[in-house]
């Protein structure tokens, strides 16, 4: 009994293993005929179309190299360059031969050069010279690509000394501005002060014509006083005062009648006769 269901497994399993047998060619021919079919449209530069029978054959067969390589070629000439890089990368890495490794590295480094990554489109391809030393097209490549990248590290340098000018000029010009300010706001401080003093000066011309004209005032007030002020009146002295005054007048007419007198007791001259 044992030996007959042994007999029944293994007779299925050939069964299976025959159709899978049979199912494998159907396969391959199908792939086969998907990347045909992308040729043929890549040829025609439909990419979009070729692009999709390049994917299906790799839903049938996800490690056929040759689809993959053409499927980053249909996206590349799409100008999607960085989506066309993960499929040369996969063959570079899966491929047997140097010159199938060669030319996914040299697409990489076309690829890496449009995206204007000139390093690494350098470094990529070294690598496809190195799985082909006699591709002229790398090499041209190559040096294009070095070219590119001194110009760019030139340029480089030039914009930063251009900023570091421009920075400078910009300080330069910072530090007039604040100089220019300084010296408006000292001018207008100065200004400040001459009018300050200018109306001191005003202040202090008007207080001394006030003074002026005060002391003015004033002796203008005393010389009216003074014309004001009235006269002594004899008829106001006092008797003491009276009895003096008449005295004075009568001393002075006895001294007044003594010189006459003394005067008039001289008389003329006695003229002498001379001794001959």
């Amino acid at each position: 009994m044992k030996r007959i269901l042994m007999i029944i497994i293994l007779v299925q399993s050939i069964a299976v293993f025959a159709q899978k047998e049979d199912e494998q060619p159907k396969v391959e021919k199908e792939v086969k005929e998907l990347i045909r079919s992308g040729n043929e449209l890549y040829e025609q530069q439909n990419y979009v179309e070729a692009e999709a029978n390049y994917k299906k054959a790799l839903e049938q067969n996800p490690n056929y190299e040759k689809a993959s390589y053409n499927l980053g070629n249909a996206i590349y000439q799409q100008n999607k360059y960085k989506e066309a890089l993960p499929m040369y990368e996969l063959v570079s890495k899966t491929a047997k031969d140097k010159l199938t490794k060669a030319e996914s590295f040299h697409n990489i480094g076309n690829a890496l050069l449009k995206e204007k990554q000139y390093a690494q489109a350098i470094e990529a391809y070294k690598n496809a010279l190195r799985n082909n030393s006699k591709d002229d097209e790398t090499r041209y490549n190559l040096a294009l690509a070095q070219k590119l990248l001194k110009n760019e590290q030139n340029q480089k340098e030039d914009d930063n000394e251009n900023k570091d000018k421009d920075k400078k000029q910009n300080d330069k010009n910072e530090d007039k501005d604040k100089e220019n300010k300084d010296n408006k706001d000292e001018n207008d401080k100065n200004k400040d002060k001459d009018k300050d003093n200018k109306g001191d000066n005003k202040d202090d011309k008007k207080d001394d014509n006030k003074d002026q004209n005060k002391d003015k005032n004033q002796d203008q007030g005393d010389n009216d006083k003074d014309e004001k002020q009235p006269k002594p009146n004899p008829s106001q002295l006092s008797p003491q005062q009276v009895k003096q005054l008449l005295e004075a007048m009568n001393n002075e007419e006895n001294k007044t009648q003594k010189k006459i007198n003394a005067k008039k007791s001289k008389g003329k001259k006695v003229k002498q006769e001379k001794d001959w």
